[in-house]
């Protein structure tokens, strides 16, 4: 266990050391807040559009960090030689592949959160064509992200730290901050809706894209066992792109019992289980009992995504 603990606690540091994390994280979060403060004039569906925008981004901000970080965690090591180091001692490949999930899973769990925390946000500012953008919510999240930079640079500087992993943390805790700032001391009025306020259904909405998300970590962890970090982008695409397909493609022929539609209906993963925004139209939310339901989804396909990894990983060639 204490293998374990520590190879996924190093995966997750050199993680979010990674520059590319911390822009992923920085500029999904900003453009999910900058969304919220422009005006769309959508026929007074401006706040759907926002928070359907929102929750789109989180969700392809996640996918590109999954497969780069699954590539650089286990495909980048076994190219360098990192994994063989790490294999020589009492290490075995099931608890190495295991703990680089859990590091990735923990990476996915980070950035989910400051794009939701910037989600939330959005959904308090968002506003009609007869509303105004809400430039003081705006200046004080953009002012705890320069906020964040500013950490980084001082304790690379005077204390020798990292830059990036310092900025990623003080990021996440700053604009957690700013929304709770703005949630308890600013008002807004909207023209007819009253005074603006968070939408909380969004929470479990984003429970589920983080769902998807380690779903798809464990597909972008098969990979790259095997592939390099474009090959494994361009297969996690396919799987996305088709995921999204599925109901269409098979449940019909799966339903009459073709047995290849079935197949097929298994192992591609339905992004639909995962993304419920339109359910929350109509002042309608997410309940919890069908979030419990899709973690049950997300633990099977899990479990054999993880199994093929280890299949796939045991008779690598790490030389």
């Amino acid at each position: 266990m204490r293998q374990f603990t520590a190879i996924a606690s190093n995966a997750f540091m050199e993680l979010v050391r990674q520059p590319i994390y911390l822009l992923l994280l920085a500029t999904s979060a900003c453009f999910c807040v900058f969304l919220s403060a422009v005006p769309y004039f959508g026929f007074g569906e401006d706040t759907k559009l926002v928070k359907d925008s929102t929750l789109a981004i989180t969700l392809l901000a996640g996918l590109f960090t999954s497969v780069l970080c699954a590539s650089a965690s286990v495909a980048q090591e076994i190219r360098t030689g990192t994994a063989l180091t790490v294999l020589s001692k009492p290490v075995g490949r099931m608890t190495f592949l295991l703990a680089k999930y859990a590091g990735l899973a923990m990476a996915l769990v980070l950035i989910t959160y400051a794009d939701m925390v910037a989600t939330l946000m959005a959904s308090r500012m968002a506003f009609d064509a007869y509303g105004n953008a809400d430039v003081q919510s705006f200046s004080i999240y953009m002012g705890a992200a320069v906020l964040a930079f500013g950490v980084g640079g001082f304790t690379n500087f005077f204390l020798r730290r990292s830059f990036v992993s310092d900025t990623v943390f003080s990021f996440a805790v700053l604009t957690t901050l700013a929304l709770w700032i703005v949630v308890q001391f600013t008002r807004l009025d909207r023209a007819f809706d009253g005074p603006a306020a968070v939408d909380w259904r969004l929470v479990p909405a984003g429970v589920l894209i983080l769902f998807a998300l380690l779903v798809l970590a464990g597909l972008a962890l098969v990979c790259s066992t095997r592939l390099d970090t474009i090959p494994t982008l361009a297969v996690c695409t396919g799987f996305f792109l088709f995921g999204l397909m599925t109901d269409y493609l098979f449940k019909a022929s799966a339903d009459s019992g073709v047995w290849w539609a079935n197949v097929a209906y298994a192992v591609v993963p339905n992004w639909q289980q995962f993304w419920l925004a339109d359910a929350l139209e109509d002042k309608k939310s997410i309940p919890w009992s069908y979030v419990v339901k899709a973690a049950a989804y997300l633990v099977s396909y899990l479990a054999a995504a993880l199994a093929a990894a280890l299949i796939s990983f045991e008779d690598r060639e790490l030389n």
